[in-house]
């Protein structure tokens, strides 16, 4: 495991984490498909395709154009949920699907950046509802996460109201840099996929986790550090090496949790969105 030194007479320092496949085994995206179908959201034959879909994701296979149907299918597809439903489906499953699938060294990892004294940020493609529980879950301070629309009915519009996804990513950490006092010479970043080098490149400490081939070939010709998690374990497990400080948040996990649901769809979503700028996707954990 990486040994983490911070000098805290130094400017304020951050790591950000990709999350799926890189903090958790699985898309948080695409986790939640048989618990919206027990909850009558969807039919057998949408979680035969999103779990053929996570099968996808976890091969490393998928090319654009097929991300780009599979955006376009689950747009499609969240679109006219009640956002109430789904609050509650997620409150109710979320600690059962996700807990066990937060690899161990991605939480190791996790608290020594603590121990350094940075603060540890969460930037995901998966929409705000998924992250901003699991960051809880992680004792992250901040996520940047996609931000769909809802409704003045209380549904999902299909809309993306802003999408974190490749150089946006990269755009994010940099105006979160310039709001929290960030020096990004210091700060590190993780990541899987090769859609992320301009995060990665945005931080003085980049790391390649379990990358693809095409983010293993950048990270070997730039010489980029490359980590292997392959050990998932339960939080619980193994909260007394965590050493983490007690959050009141945290408490109401499953409460922010009970947004977590579709929006988290949007790993595949609409690629359009407006700027950060806006509303800002900057979540404070």
């Amino acid at each position: 495991m990486l040994r983490l030194v911070e000098n805290h007479s130094s400017p304020r320092t951050a790591a950000f984490f990709d999350l799926d496949k890189t903090v958790i085994a699985k898309s948080s995206t695409l986790t939640f498909s048989k618990s919206f179908y027990q909850g009558g959201l969807i039919n057998r034959r949408a979680v035969l395709r999103t779990a053929y879909a996570q099968f996808v994701f976890l091969a490393g296979g998928a090319d654009h154009d097929q991300m780009e149907r599979m955006r376009e299918y689950l747009s499609a597809l969240c679109k006219g949920w009640n956002v109430r439903q789904v609050k509650q489906i997620v409150a109710e499953t979320l600690h059962d699907l996700i807990d066990p699938i937060i690899y161990d060294e991605a939480a190791s990892l996790i608290e020594e950046h603590h121990t350094a004294g940075r603060d540890v940020v969460i930037v995901s493609t998966s929409g705000a509802e998924v992250v901003e529980p699991i960051g809880e879950l992680l004792g992250a301070d901040r996520v940047v996460a996609t931000r769909m629309v809802v409704g003045a009915d209380g549904c999902f519009t299909g809309e993306v109201e802003y999408y974190a996804y490749g150089p946006t990513k990269a755009e994010a950490v940099k105006e979160l840099a310039a709001s929290e006092g960030y020096d990004l010479a210091r700060c590190y970043a993780y990541s899987d996929s090769a859609t992320d080098v301009p995060m990665l490149e945005s931080v003085g400490h980049p790391h390649a986790v379990n990358p693809d081939r095409a983010l293993r070939r950048e990270a070997g010709a730039r010489e980029w550090p490359i980590l292997v998690f392959n050990r998932p374990v339960r939080l619980k497990q193994r909260l007394p090496a965590l050493r983490m400080p007690p959050r009141p948040a945290l408490v109401a996990a499953a409460a922010i949790g009970a947004a977590a649901a579709t929006a988290g769809l949007v790993w595949y979503v609409n690629r359009g969105g407006r700027s950060p700028v806006r509303r800002g996707p900057f979540a404070r954990i």
